[in-house]
């Protein structure tokens, strides 16, 4: 069924960015295993935050949601989520339109069972299928600027390895995971000793060989390169663990 999904990527061999078309049944597939991989597929993993971060992190692939006044390094994407329910008819609470209400992590935990905590996660549940659906349009956008970023020397390598995962039968769940779990990689900000972790950063680490165990193999080594690079006070290498056996999944 997944592998469906590579049909509008090779619309065109020389194209840049295509569209990824998911049909019902796709979308719902790929939503519940990004929405295992993020929350243990449960309704309370759906409103999380984690310890040592400055946002909350919702829905299945964990969009983030800053308070007013506390941005950080990470490109927060659970505004444009909503902005997506919007476009497709989907109504959704009026408070969810601007910053996280919640201010702190302990704020947050305080209002778990509260009526907005309720009213958010009964929303996220209704959706996987439409989240899954905004994971796929971040993928559709990844590849020209992927491309855009990396030097002019590496680019065609870029796009051969992301179409080598992409025919394979879970080579797009791997991408729309990905991509949605740790970014495209272009980001300037999104970097810890200069070195990036995103989707561009696991293409130029690809090696030769079946396509799926080698994204996978360059995804735990870039994740693995991002935590010895971390800050020593966020204590990343308590993730470590759960991000192997995530992109570990990828090659299954």
């Amino acid at each position: 069924m997944l592998r469906l999904l590579i049909v509008a990527f090779f619309l065109s061999a020389s194209a840049v960015a295509q569209t990824v078309t998911l049909s019902d049944a796709q979308a719902m597939a790929i939503g519940k295993r990004i929405w295992q991989n993020e929350c243990a597929g449960t309704a309370s993993g759906l409103t999380s935050w984690n310890r040592g971060e400055a946002f909350a992190s919702l829905g299945i692939g964990h969009f983030i949601w800053y308070p007013a006044g506390a941005p950080g390094p990470f490109e927060e994407s659970f505004p444009k989520l909503i902005g997506y329910f919007a476009s497709h008819g989907i109504r959704t609470p009026d408070w969810l339109g601007g910053h996280c209400p919640w201010k702190t992590r302990a704020a947050f935990m305080a209002d778990i069972g509260g009526e907005r905590m309720k009213q958010l996660r009964a929303l996220l549940v209704d959706t996987v299928a439409v989240q899954a659906r905004f994971c796929a349009q971040r993928l559709e956008q990844a590849l020209p600027k992927m491309l855009a970023a990396a030097p002019r020397n590496e680019r065609e390598r870029i796009r051969v390895n992301f179409y080598r995962v992409a025919g394979q039968h879970l080579g797009m769940y791997a991408l729309i995971d990905y991509v949605n779990f740790k970014g495209e990689g272009v980001s300037p900000a999104e970097r810890y000793d200069g070195h990036g972790w995103g989707l561009l950063q696991v293409l130029e680490t690809m090696g030769d060989g079946p396509a799926l165990p080698a994204f996978s193999k360059a995804a735990a080594h870039v994740l693995a390169q991002r935590v010895a690079n971390a800050p020593k006070a966020r204590h990343e290498a308590q993730w470590l663990p759960g991000w192997r056996n995530r992109v570990a999944s990828y090659a299954d």
